[in-house]
């Protein structure tokens, strides 16, 4: 115990100390913030899709094969709505915003609930790199482009009836007809539209310009599914830049981390409950 705090004390004197902040966050932010998977909240929105499907989680009920598209979008209409677009931001991530709102910072994540955006973080500092289940886009990746589905999913939940939407609602491609998919990058159709090529060049941006200032990289919840997008990349900087940290909170996969020639810290427990205490401290 006395070693988190030690290692507390340490984040909390780099989140003050620190020119720069760097936000890399995965999977395990959002379930910390109690968007879970599994357990009472997958059985509270989902009952009637268990009893159908004997879905055991909104993970792997992902991928499940529907036989028809009617099936697939009464699936999938709901697992956007409960997990992006009928959310309400929440207080997890509100604390961290208060953590950073009056230093440089960036936010690089995996997730798609865009929480981020929802809680107030600048959109010019936010680069999510694997989509969002607020947008659709042509299933065969015929063009570049990505579509606002916030309408359209509310209308396929009230429309929905066991467990499938009409047939007029299934969302076909505007340029070549054919069937659409949520823009989360799940294979080699994903598509980048040029907003995702902006956050991308902000990104890189931001890190050309604090090459040579005091940064915190802040790793929250970021496991090995990825760990080309945020992980591995920030033990890289840490390691090549003398003024940069790592900090990595991670309550099941942080017990691994590279010689950072004592720039990185390690803290495996939960993050909402370290969030927390950082608060608290200042």
């Amino acid at each position: 115990m006395n070693e988190t705090l030690d290692k507390l004390k340490s984040l909390k004197y780099l989140l003050k100390s620190s020119d720069c902040v760097i936000i890399g966050a995965g999977a395990g932010l959002s379930t910390a913030a109690g968007i879970e998977y599994s357990g009472k909240r997958f059985k509270n929105n989902f009952d009637d899709f268990i009893k159908k499907y004997n879905f055991t989680d909104m993970y792997t009920a992902g991928f499940y094969n529907f036989n028809t598209e009617e099936e697939k979008w009464g699936y999938w209409a709901k697992h956007m709505y409960v997990n992006n677009i009928g959310m309400e931001p929440t207080n997890l991530y509100k604390k961290i915003l208060d953590l950073v709102k009056d230093k440089e910072y960036f936010v690089i994540t995996t997730n798609v609930d865009d929480q981020f955006y929802k809680t107030g973080f600048d959109i010019n500092n936010i680069f999510t790199t694997q989509g969002s289940y607020k947008y659709i886009q042509c299933g065969k990746a015929c063009h570049n482009k990505i579509y606002n589905a916030t309408n359209l999913v509310k209308e396929m939940i009230k429309q929905t009836f066991d467990c499938k939407i009409p047939t007029r609602l299934i969302p076909k491609c505007p340029v070549c007809g054919k069937n659409m998919e949520v823009n989360i990058r799940k294979d080699s159709y994903f598509v980048q539209d040029n907003n995702w090529y902006k956050q991308e060049y902000r990104y890189k941006k931001f890190i050309d310009h604090s090459i040579n200032k005091n940064v915190l990289l802040l790793e929250l919840g970021v496991g090995f599914n990825t760990p080309g997008i945020i992980r591995f990349p920030f033990e890289k900087m840490t390691y090549q830049n003398p003024n940069w940290k790592l900090v990595r909170v991670n309550k099941d996969n942080c017990n691994t981390l590279i010689d950072l020639k004592n720039r990185g810290i390690l803290i495996k427990d939960d993050i909402n409950e370290i969030i927390n205490i950082i608060a608290s401290y200042t």
